[in-house]
This record gives C-alpha cells, structure tokens and sequence, in this order.
C-alpha cells in the first residue's frame, strides 16, 4: 500500500509513535509518505490511505485544517473522515455526548466575546476546583487549573481566553490522581490497550503507563464509538471515574490521537490489519 501519514511542518512535542509505526509499515512492504497537511503541494488522491497521525497544530489554525480535511477527504481515502473530524475539533461535542446520555465529564461551555465570569459560574453550580481551557485545543495547550481558594488567576485566564475563542470550564476530576486518567486506544472498533495518563497542565510533560483496561471502561468506550462514529480505523477515549466510581469521558479523540504504541507493541498488529482492510474500502 501507498499510505501518507499526516503530520504537521513543526511538532510541538515528539511522536512517540511515529518510529514503531514506520518500522512495522516497512517491514510488512508498505510505503509510507510521511507528509504534513499543510504542505501545499502533495498529491493526496495518489495514495490508498491518507492517515491523520500528528497535525498537532490544527488548532492553531482550526478553519484552514478543516478546510484541507473537507478538500482531501474529497478526493482520497481519508481516515478518520471528515465528517467525524469536524464534529470532534470542537469540544462542544462532550455537550452532545452528555445529550445522548453517554456520561460525560460535567462542562460549561462560553462563547467567545462572553462577559461571563468564573466564579459566579462555578458557585451556581456549586463547582469550587475548575478546568479552564480552549474549546478546540490539542495537548494540555492552554490548561488551566483554578480554585475557590483563589478565582483571581482564573478569572484572568478566562478572560483571555473568551476575547477570542470559545472556552470549557469543568470541574477538576479528583480521581485522576488516584486511579488516573485512563486513556483506552481503540483500533477497528476493538479496544487493544489503556494508559493511565498524569495529570498535566500548560507545558506540562506527558507522563503515562500501561495498564490493563477495565470491564467496565472498554464497554463505555465501545458505547460511545457505536452511538456516534462507529467503524472508526482509530480511536482514543479517555476516562476519570466519577465520585461513586463510575467512568465517564473527558475526552474523545478522534483526530490525532497518540496510540501509545511503544507501551503496548502488540496494538501495531492489529493497527496493520486496519489499515489494509480501510485500504481496500
């Protein structure tokens, strides 16, 4: 196969599974272009797969990115398609998942050009340790936490943020620094592996391990796929146990997700087997 993988000209951190995935592309005899989306001249209808991996920058310039996705997903096989890309470049989209029924991390969402404040936001809703960040954003990329103890930092974050963007306020989930961040990598529909991820704000070094994925973790991640995006090549859905216990999605990454292939190898098999099935359509 001839396979583009979309990446972007400067990453703002390294792709951890970008070596391996090369690696095994080669050794199974397929071609790989790795190639960034914003390149201008590539020709993307000359390859049977054009992957998103990396364009870790998308958000920066969140309407030209879904400008290319709509224009290449025309005329290549692009995964994940445009239309799956576009309503998860948004972080409206966990008011959606909510909507649904699916549990979702509680979120508030502000429109930019807002005059809306953090702290009478949070005591209505009886919120006293807060998330404050971009609507559309990748990484930790303007993460702020902030609290009761102290709105004023917050409360200028905001602030900033809504002159110009639509931003998310949610409440900071405890759990994350016990059982953790759970981050469940799916691949053809299946779930392969989890990490437990660290908290992580601003600049803020990932730090992740594998663990095994929970019964109850890979059944919502298979709930939400099947009710919004099902028959994705890939998928991340990253969970935090509420106060009683129970899972519910921080996030759902569908664009360019890290698959944490260094932690679990064997993930690279089936990740093979996807591409060469979505190759042939």
């Amino acid at each position: 196969m001839k396979i583009a993988t979309v990446t972007c000209r400067e990453l703002p951190e390294p792709d951890h599974d970008q070596e391996p995935l090369s690696a095994a592309l080669r050794a199974a005899g397929h071609e790989e272009s790795l190639i960034a989306w914003d390149e201008g001249e590539a020709d993307w209808s000359a390859f049977d797969l054009v992957v998103i991996r990396s364009t870790w920058d998308y958000h920066r310039n969140l309407k030209r990115f879904l400008e290319w996705v709509r224009a290449t997903d025309a005329c290549a096989n692009l995964h994940n398609p445009a239309e799956t890309v576009v309503w998860n470049a948004h972080k409206r989209y966990l008011i959606d998942l909510a909507e649904r029924g699916i549990p979702t991390v509680p979120t508030a969402l502000i429109p930019a050009g807002s005059d809306q404040e953090l702290q009478p936001l949070c005591e209505e809703r009886g919120w006293r340790d807060v998330v404050v960040k971009p609507a559309a954003s990748a990484g930790s990329y303007m993460t702020h936490r902030a609290g009761a103890a102290d709105w004023s930092a917050g409360e200028s974050h905001l602030a900033a943020l809504r002159a110009t963007e639509d931003v998310l306020v949610q409440p900071y989930q405890t759990s994350v620094e016990g059982h953790g961040e759970r981050a469940v990598c799916v691949i053809g529909g299946e779930p392969t592996h989890a990490v437990r991820k660290s908290p992580r704000f601003g600049d803020d070094a990932e730090a992740v391990e594998l663990v095994p994925i929970e019964e109850d973790e890979a059944a919502l991640a298979r709930e939400i796929l099947a009710e919004v995006a099902p028959g994705l090549l890939y998928a991340r859905v990253d969970l935090a146990r509420d106060e009683q216990g129970k899972p519910q999605v921080m996030e759902l990454e569908l664009i360019e997700p890290s698959l944490f292939f260094r932690q679990h190898p064997p993930a690279l098999d089936a990740y093979l087997a996807a591409l060469e099935r979505y190759a042939r359509g």
